[in-house]
């Protein structure tokens, strides 16, 4: 049997196959190397994930996660996954080459992700070629959940947005600015502090204040890291925020010159095909 995941900062999504087959979904926290170490992916994997796989034998494990795009912090998530599936062939991929399997699978493309995080690249059908930094969400991470919602909560705190707009995600979430700031200076996961907001920017996207954040955001996205990459191929979307934003998201596109064949909420399915095709 065949476990696949795609993980990103907020939750890791396995799929454990035989054949074409799906046995069994499971959900777990989100796992990323680069705010965990390797004891911290392993509590989770062991309170989580192994009560739900007891009664298969797996003999490989395709992992792609964020976080995983170099060598040290991929050792990292394999090193953990080694403890519990010690019989198991484990590959450890980066998220972003998910994202590319699944949305064009053996052709060529520059595949995006907008979660949590953002970031994208140009795909030759086999590997990445070209990679624009993300930078994450305090330098980059343009058009991402976290980045959106970033906004969001500093328009409503610097009085940027309409009050009644304001009042209203404060009195949704329960916020005050002690609480947002502790939340996003003192506590672990900032940028899934900040995402959790996204919802929000869906729900009320006709107020034009919330439009312009959003609308704003996903234009940053093209130019500053899709206009990097060479022209005239297909532009791909894997995430949450892409898909329940993909209206917005493809006036952008059109607006910058760029054509969106395809947005996914999940690579999993993609993932799937892509592997069963081997």
């Amino acid at each position: 049997m065949h476990l696949i995941a795609d993980s990103g900062s907020t939750k890791t999504h396995w799929c454990l196959i035989d054949g074409k087959v799906i046995i069994k979904e499971v959900f777990t926290k989100g796992i990323n190397p680069f705010y965990q170490e390797q004891k911290d992916i392993e509590i989770d994997i062991e309170a989580h994930l192994i009560p739900t796989m007891t009664a298969y034998t797996i003999d490989k494990i395709s992992f792609y996660g964020a976080g995983c795009s170099f060598p040290e912090k991929k050792l990292i998530v394999s090193g953990a996954l080694t403890q519990y599936f010690k019989q198991s062939i484990i590959e450890i991929e980066s998220d972003l080459t998910g994202a590319a399997r699944s949305l064009f699978g053996r052709t060529a493309g520059i595949a995006c992700i907008l979660g949590t995080g953002s970031n994208s690249c140009y795909y030759n059908g086999k590997d990445i070629i070209e990679n624009v930094s993300p930078l994450g969400f305090i330098l980059g991470d343009e058009g991402s959940g976290a980045v959106l919602s970033k906004k969001l909560v500093s328009d409503c705190l610097k009085k940027q947005i309409p009050a009644d707009i304001a009042e209203k995600f404060m009195t949704k979430y329960s916020l005050t600015p002690p609480i947002v700031l502790e939340n996003v200076y003192k506590k672990p996961f900032p940028n899934r502090y900040l995402a959790q907001f996204t919802p929000f920017l869906s729900e009320n996207i006709n107020e034009p204040a919330i439009l312009n954040i959003v609308s704003s955001g996903f234009r940053e996205f093209f130019k500053r890291n899709l206009a990097q990459y060479p022209g005239g191929l297909t532009v791909g979307f894997i995430g949450s925020v892409a898909y329940h934003l993909q209206k917005i998201l493809r006036d952008v596109a059109a607006e910058e010159n760029f054509i969106i064949s395809k947005i996914d909420k999940s690579p999993v399915a993609g993932l799937i095909s892509y592997h069963q095709s081997i």
